[in-house]
């Protein structure tokens, strides 16, 4: 069918000739053919739009599916009304069209979205970040320039090749071609985060069958299209005609039987998210973990951050939701993860227009709306404040984590930064408090984590306000009055929130800097005694406002927050008040051991006897069972340094196999990677450790660097300032790392000897009793044990 339009097409002006011979044709011939001549380009059409509408599920409103249609509309209609140019011509002319629309599109989206800034400084940012903020951007997708520009091109795109296809060269199933790879593109970028698109999949095969199966009005009337032509001709046209048919036929029914099964057992499957594989936007430490900066800014409590206006917002004094009852407190980030060491936001971010993903406010809690707008002074890093939750931004490009409610602005913040944040803020019903539950399971496993090496005094001070407090409640209230009790808050403590930390916050001595911290301790320390009792905590870091004015860093503060069934997350507020003295935590707390040792356990307290028995001579035999102290002392000693001997000895032969296994075990590129593992445990060794981020040539120069100056401190001239033996192992790695299987035996050889002479030197250059050390240090021991362990999980 579609090889023979181009010959009908042809022969057009012989016809338009036979017809104004003929008296021309009616006028219902006329708008039979022109009807006719209207379905290929109108289905084309209506298969480009089909994708929009399936692209536009994902977007918040209709306006991205509206431009799509726009540009399959325009795409094709210039090429209907260029048709009598030439071919060459009707791409340019096309691209200008093209311009206008896209250059339309991205001013209306920027309008809609509120975006500030000239439409070619749009344009650019939008041409640059078109393609990793569509697939990074948040769902529902926010038709804003850049989730908009790259929809628009493809759909105007694949209407140009279509229509040209299809129209001027008559091959209208190789002119669907385009429509169909934009139409697959679409379900591909939509994925799992829509139901599935079966109405739009139904009538994209019905329009196309039926622009295949619909006369393209070449022929008068639906007449012959040989018509008018020599009997030789005609049959042969025929009979091409029929050829093309009949092989379309074929083919079709041969991708239905190949591809029918194939795309019947993926009915049932989860797409694949393509967003899986683009990174969204990342964070610095101070981002990750802001809660290190709270003891900065308490030693400068004077310093602006930000100016704030805020509407709709009251705060009773002494509401549960507002821990210091100041108004408006303003969230800059919820930390989630905790591992011992830090505490972590965790989050995910995905870029979001204006709207935010709106979730299900608690059961029994009460909404709020607030307005807050605030200006950036000089508050730096990534993330924005914002009253919890957000639902609205304007006036910045934000990214958003919908799991802890935590925004940033991708491209850092700057001073004068001015925004709008709406936001919903929840309030629980405080008379169902002391009856509510705490959930527990997969779903909050995230908030109930504990990680290993608590320290023993702190597991046991959870488990005696647990103890004492049955209600979930009642224990995060009892954790709260503790450390409000007994504990001093000060602007000068040192930052940390490690388990070490809060031990020694907890139980070290108030006269050595113990019992006293910032906010950080107190927080992190609720937190992590919370989750000891079984409470499902969290820290959020923000900041203290009145709701107008300036903030400054002396508002900055932590605090804790519990995750009750139907009320959502509560603040608590384990500060100590003002005019509060501190007691003792001794008076409350004192971490006994379970098990007190023998040499603890009490005397019996029975009465002496009146005649006591006399006590033998010194020179008499020892009482029967007894040992001496001496052969106590001597036994004592002797087993100690057996004991010691046999560590060492141990630990030198674990260190030579560890050696030997790696030098002659295994095939040459895993020798010459041990003996790579040889030098740099010997850099260790020596002081010098190199990361696993420098490369092996950057590493060689480290090695020879580390020789000179070994041999420079250990008072001996360095003969040798470069050591090319060094820079061959390191080719060696590279050959292993970039070209595996084409190591040699010689070359392995060769790698063990360049390992073992650059070791024994650097070790021969160490101080007499560094070099005793060397061959029993259990270092490369552990390192080797770790890199094991990797391996096992990485299989």
């Amino acid at each position: 069918m579609g090889r023979g339009t181009p010959v009908v097409t042809g022969l057009a002006p012989r016809r338009e000739a036979q017809e104004a011979t003929a008296g021309g044709p009616s006028a219902a011939g006329r708008v039979v053919r022109a009807l006719r001549a209207a379905v290929v380009p109108l289905a084309l059409i209506a298969l480009i739009a089909l994708a929009g509408v399936v692209l536009g599920r994902v977007y918040a409103g209709d306006l991205l599916t509206r431009l799509v249609i726009g540009a399959a509309v325009g795409s094709v209609l210039a090429s209907v009304a260029a048709r009598r140019l030439p071919s060459w011509l009707v791409a340019p002319v096309s691209m200008v069209a093209l311009a206008g629309w896209t250059l339309w599109s991205l001013r209306l989206a920027a309008a809609r979205a509120d975006l500030p800034g000239s439409l070619l400084e749009v344009s650019a940012d939008a041409a640059r970040n078109g393609i990793p903020r569509l697939l990074t951007a948040m769902i529902p997708v926010e038709p804003t320039p850049d989730t908009v520009l790259v929809p628009v091109v493809a759909a105007w795109l694949a209407g140009l090749a279509g229509a040209e296809v299809a129209l001027r060269t008559g091959r209208v199933l190789l002119g669907y071609l385009p429509a169909a790879g934009l139409y697959a593109a679409a379900l591909y970028v939509v994925g799992p985060n829509a139901e599935p698109a079966i109405g739009a999949t139904v009538a994209f095969v019905a329009v196309a069958a039926v622009g295949l199966a619909v006369p393209t009005g070449a022929s008068p009337a639906g007449g012959d299209p040989a018509a008018g032509l020599a009997p030789g001709v005609r049959a042969a046209v025929r009979l091409r005609l029929a050829a093309s048919a009949a092989l379309g036929v074929v083919l079709v029914i041969g991708l239905v039987a190949l591809l029918g099964p194939v795309v019947a057992g993926q009915v049932d499957g989860r797409p694949v998210d393509p967003r899986r594989y683009v990174e969204p936007p990342q964070v610095e430490t101070l981002d990750e973990n802001p809660l290190i900066r709270i003891s900065g800014w308490a030693l400068h409590p004077e310093q602006k951050l930000l100016d704030v206006s805020t509407s709709g917002a009251t705060a009773p004094a002494g509401d549960a939701d507002e821990p210091r009852a100041a108004g408006v407190r303003i969230r800059l980030a919820v930390l989630s993860d905790y591992d011992g060491i830090t505490w972590r936001v965790g989050a995910t971010y995905r870029n979001a227009g204006r709207i935010l993903p709106a979730g299900e406010p608690a059961r029994d809690s009460t909404v709020q709306t607030v307005r807050q707008q605030i200006t950036v002074a000089e508050l730096t890093g990534r993330l924005l404040p914002a009253v919890a939750t957000p639902r609205e931004v304007s006036g910045a490009r934000v990214a958003y984590d919908p799991a802890t409610g935590t925004l940033i602005r991708p491209e850092g913040l700057t001073p004068g930064l001015r925004y709008e944040v709406t936001s919903v803020r929840e309030r629980p019903d405080n008379n169902l408090l002391a009856t509510a539950n705490v959930p527990a399971g997969e779903e909050v496993a995230r908030v109930l984590r504990v990680a290993d090496g608590v320290p023993d005094p702190l597991r046991r001070l959870a488990t005696q306000l647990a103890e004492e407090n049955g209600a979930p409640y009642a224990r995060a209230a009892a954790i709260e009055q503790f450390l409000a009790e007994h504990y001093r808050v000060v602007a000068d403590a040192p930052s940390g929130h490690a388990y070490p930390n809060l031990a020694f916050f907890l139980f070290g001595p108030r006269n050595g800097g113990g019992q006293r911290g910032t906010s950080e301790q107190f927080a992190a320390a609720f937190a992590v005694l919370g989750r000891l009792s079984g409470l499902p905590t969290r820290v959020v870091v923000g900041f203290s406002s009145g709701g107008q004015g300036p903030v400054r860093a002396g508002d900055a503060y932590a605090w804790p927050e519990v995750l009750f069934d139907g009320l959502g997350w509560v603040a608590f507020d384990p500060l100590p008040r003002p005019e509060n003295e501190p007691r003792p935590v001794e008076e409350d707390f004192r971490p006994t051991p379970e098990d007190p040792p023998p040499s603890e356990v009490p005397a019996p307290t029975a009465e002496p006897s009146a005649s006591p028995e006399p006590v033998a001579a010194g020179d008499g035999p020892p009482a029967r069972g007894g040992v001496s102290r001496p052969v106590l002392v001597a036994g004592g000693s002797g087993s100690l340094l057996l004991l010691v001997g046999a560590l060492l000895l141990t630990l030198l032969a674990m260190r030579r196999s560890l050696s030997r296994g790696r030098l002659v075990r295994g095939d040459p590129g895993q020798r010459i990677a041990g003996a790579w593992r040889e030098v740099t445990d010997a850099l260790r060794l020596a002081g010098r450790p190199v990361g696993d981020d420098l490369a092996a040539t950057e590493v060689a120069g480290r090695a020879r660097q580390a020789l000179v100056d070994a041999r420079r401190t250990a008072g001996s001239p360095p003969e040798v300032t470069t050591d090319p033996a060094v820079d061959e192992l390191a080719t060696l790695l590279n050959q292993v790392g970039f070209a595996p299987g084409t190591a040699t035996a010689d070359q392995a050889v060769r790698a063990a000897e360049v390992a073992t002479a650059y070791v024994t030197t650097l070790r021969e250059a160490r101080p007499w009793w560094r070099r005793l050390l060397w061959s029993i240090h259990p270092d490369p021991l552990r390192r080797a044990r770790r890199l094991r362990r990797a391996r096992r999980l990485r299989r």
